[in-house]
């Protein structure tokens, strides 16, 4: 059995399922993880999504922020920009059981020496804490709640991390930093920057680059930063590799890192 995981694929099907030849993917062996952002911007969200799912335990994945902007404009919370390629699963005939599914997947897996993002953790938080944090925020969204989560996310304040938050500032807090981080200050303070790293505002570094940041003991993996491209450090598997931009869609066997990669979509621009 091999565990590969897969960078962000946001609705390249055809890449993807280039990537799962390249590596002779059997989903009765093998398993995948995907490190979010399964939809959008991409020409085929709805195969992609239905592909997965019919998956099962063949495959983990973790909630992106394209994710969650699906289930807000399914719940009528967001609406839809000119960039946006969703429409065909918000059309579809099967659309609820895709968003009760998608709502239900988790903001992190960790097995064994791994753990598993979509974007990245704060310095100042342990792995056990970080798990702690992302279960609060699973628990809502796999709740009767969970639309109250959504508007709270889409349409209210966007706290920095504080452990003093509670309520749906706390919850807001934590989402944006599982599905959304890339640079903070030493002290945990997010940006928005999504630019290369070379050229982060000053005072914010990689997130995975702040001195003495508390989670060494795990490997992360991670998605989201398709200017950061590749990167691999002995505890960072960061694997968006920009596939949606033209790039490439990138595999990691984890038990021998081996990388597999296949070229993305083409676009003319970003």
């Amino acid at each position: 059995m091999a565990i590969y995981a897969i960078g962000d694929i946001q609705g390249c099907l055809d890449p993807f399922r280039r990537l799962l030849d390249r590596i002779s993917f059997d989903p009765r062996t093998d398993r995948l993880w995907l490190a979010g952002d399964l939809v959008n911007r991409g020409p085929d969200s709805l195969a992609l999504l239905r592909l997965v799912r019919g998956l099962g335990d063949a495959a983990q994945i973790v909630l992106g922020n394209h994710d969650l902007f699906l289930l807000a404009v399914a719940e009528h919370i967001a609406a839809l920009r000119h960039k946006d390629t969703i429409h065909n699963i918000l059309d579809a005939n099967d659309r609820d059981e895709l968003i009760a599914w998608l709502r239900r997947q988790p903001l992190h897996h960790r097995e064994g020496s791994f753990l598993m993002v979509h974007a990245g953790l704060l310095p100042q938080w342990t792995i056990d804490e970080a798990i702690g944090l992302a279960r609060e925020v699973e628990t809502v969204l796999a709740g009767p709640n969970y639309r109250l989560f959504l508007q709270s996310l889409f349409h209210g304040p966007s706290p920095q991390w504080d452990p003093s938050l509670t309520g749906s500032e706390r919850l807001v807090s934590i989402a944006r930093v599982f599905t959304r981080l890339r640079t903070c200050t030493p002290t945990g303070e997010m940006s928005g920057f999504s630019g290369p790293p070379d050229q982060a505002p000053a005072g914010y570094f990689p997130w995975f680059r702040i001195h003495n940041r508390k989670q060494t003991d795990a490997t992360i993996i991670c998605g989201h930063w398709a200017a950061l491209g590749l990167h691999i450090e002995p505890n960072l598997l960061a694997i968006d590799s920009g596939c949606v931009w033209g790039k490439e869609l990138t595999a990691v066997r984890l038990h021998d890192r081996q990388v597999f990669q296949v070229t993305g979509i083409q676009r003319a621009s970003r």
